[in-house]
């Protein structure tokens, strides 16, 4: 594995102005979607990156691909910067850059057959001929899943899932490096979910990709990423390998978004870390720490002065000025114990059912 990251992100910031008037527009404020950001993603690897809806995941993940354009901050890929790459430079590099939306239905174009949505790509980077193109296209839905004759059809021949599927297949078509998968599961029936999630893993593995994977289900980030970063209202709040993220967290946010994991054990009765009020307006966010008007936990310095995203131990970074002296609730510190015993009670139910199955025979 190269020493060089495939994506480095520092400092990155993007605000939307805000103005009124219908003649003399004239700014009035800011919306402040995205603020101080820094990651990387290693080759090979899945960050995850979480949180509410608005929170800036989206247009965080826009930011990296230069679909926007940032106020501030830089992107890198495999060394490169690419906030200042002209046009011509930029169509080059996103052949190594793709995305996955989160709307199956809306991200395919219905005028389209899938051969030529899959065939698109390959001509905007000039990638074969036209029968290359089309054995390439055909190549791809196999490898997701889907028949070769599929390639014949329109989008809305197909379900949810299969549409998905397209889509994956769509972003595969360049052989790219990186992928921004957009919440490419949220839009999904529960039971389409896990078999998009290991297609996703398996693909992976097969190519050697690196996703940013923005997600607010944390039971699917826990099954398909490595690093998992939590954000907050437009800034990163904590950041840490997965197993550091469900096993001991240390911001009071996160312990939020960990308590309303759904658990598979009925008999255990979690109780969960409710937050006061609503999600404050990134138009006018709160003072000191952002979090501050929502934590059980706040103390005056909190609205006076900004936690800094700091090292609580080698690759744990927390944005809190007292994560040190936090309590870890009780379901988080339980959940290990009780998804242990729940799968011992599980495997004695399967054993029992097949000792009534040879008897029956």
């Amino acid at each position: 594995m190269s020493d060089v990251p495939v994506l480095q992100v520092d400092g990155l910031v993007k605000h939307f102005q805000v103005s009124r008037g219908i003649i003399l527009r004239r700014q009035v404020g800011l919306v402040r979607a995205v603020e101080d950001v820094s990651f990387e993603i290693a080759r090979g690897e899945t960050l995850a990156l979480v949180g509410e809806s608005g929170c800036g995941k989206s247009t965080t993940g826009r930011l990296v691909l230069r679909l926007m354009d940032p106020t501030s901050g830089s992107v890198r890929f495999k060394g490169e910067e690419i906030a200042n790459l002209g046009k011509d430079a930029l169509r080059r590099l996103r052949r190594h850059m793709q995305i996955i939306f989160q709307d199956p239905y809306a991200s395919l174009n219905p005028r389209m057959t899938v051969g030529e949505i899959l065939a698109e790509p390959q001509r905007v980077h000039d990638i074969g001929d036209a029968a290359s193109r089309e054995a390439r296209g055909k190549e791809l839905l196999e490898i997701v899943g889907l028949l070769p004759e599929h390639a014949r059809r329109y989008p809305h021949q197909f379900s949810g899932g299969q549409r998905q599927r397209i889509g994956i297949a769509r972003a595969l078509a360049v052989n790219p490096d990186l992928i921004i998968c957009d919440e490419p599961v949220s839009a999904l029936d529960v039971s389409i979910q896990a078999q998009i999630v290991n297609l996703l893993q398996n693909l992976q593995q097969r190519f050697g990709l690196s996703y940013l994977f923005i997600a607010h289900d944390l039971a699917v980030v826990k099954h398909i990423s490595d690093r998992v970063a939590v954000m907050y209202l437009g800034k990163l709040v904590e950041i840490a390998d997965k197993k550091t993220i469900y096993a001991r967290p240390l911001h009071p946010y996160t312990h939020a978004l960990l308590s309303a994991i759904p658990k598979p054990d009925p008999t255990l009765r979690a109780k969960r870390v409710m937050l006061q009020g609503d999600v404050p307006s990134p138009f006018n966010p709160p003072t000191g720490c952002r979090f501050h008007t929502r934590c059980v936990h706040a103390q005056p310095r909190c609205s006076a002065e900004e936690p800094k995203l700091r090292e609580a131990a080698p690759g744990h970074r927390v944005a809190c000025h007292f994560f040190e002296t936090l309590p870890v609730p009780t379901i988080i510190a339980r959940a290990g114990a009780a998804s242990g015993k729940f799968a011992e009670r599980l495997a004695a139910f399967e054993a029992a059912k097949e000792r009534q199955r040879a008897a029956a025979v």
